[in-house]
């Protein structure tokens, strides 16, 4: 295992130097996933809950918290993002929100702390704007999917550790 990079030869917490890191294209995808009564699905879906445009208002909040991540995150980089896109999906289940982010750019380290928080936060604010008709949503499954780019190179769920 490789020495661990956020603490100093003292063992405190840091920032990790990414000056001399080249600048490389940068990407990575995350997915959550909200479950709820199929009531609530279908008053989403229908556009009658009672708060408006929910999946709309969550897509805005990922966006938002993934430019926001090194606000709400330790020891995170300020990233220049060029990209940002948060996808929600009504599970077949018919009980579900699937939420599926990716987050891009050029940089000096990686955006898979981006691409999370934007997942858990739409999860978050799903829950938010639903708990009045439903207390008992579960946010589940909030994962990295794949990241490209850097010294690691690509890595995709499931395969080996790069």
């Amino acid at each position: 295992m490789s020495k661990l990079t956020h603490l100093d030869d003292k063992g405190e917490a840091r920032m990790v130097d990414v000056t001399d890191k080249a600048v490389t294209e940068r990407e990575a995808r995350a997915e959550a996933t909200i479950r709820m009564q199929p009531e609530t699905l279908r008053m989403i879906v229908d556009g009658e809950h009672p708060k408006g445009d929910v999946l709309a208002t969550a897509r805005i909040a990922g966006i938002m918290a993934a430019k926001r991540t090194h606000d709400l995150i330790p020891l995170c980089h300020a990233l220049n993002l060029t990209s940002v896109k948060v996808e929600l999906t009504p599970g077949d289940d018919g009980a579900s929100v699937h939420i599926l982010t990716r987050c891009k750019l050029s940089g000096q380290t990686g955006v898979e702390m981006e691409a999370l928080t934007a997942a858990s936060i739409a999860a978050l604010t799903l829950y938010d704007m639903c708990k009045a008709v439903d207390k008992g949503m579960v946010v589940d499954n909030a994962r990295l999917l794949e990241k490209k780019g850097g010294r690691s190179g690509h890595w995709v769920a499931g395969t080996t550790p790069a």
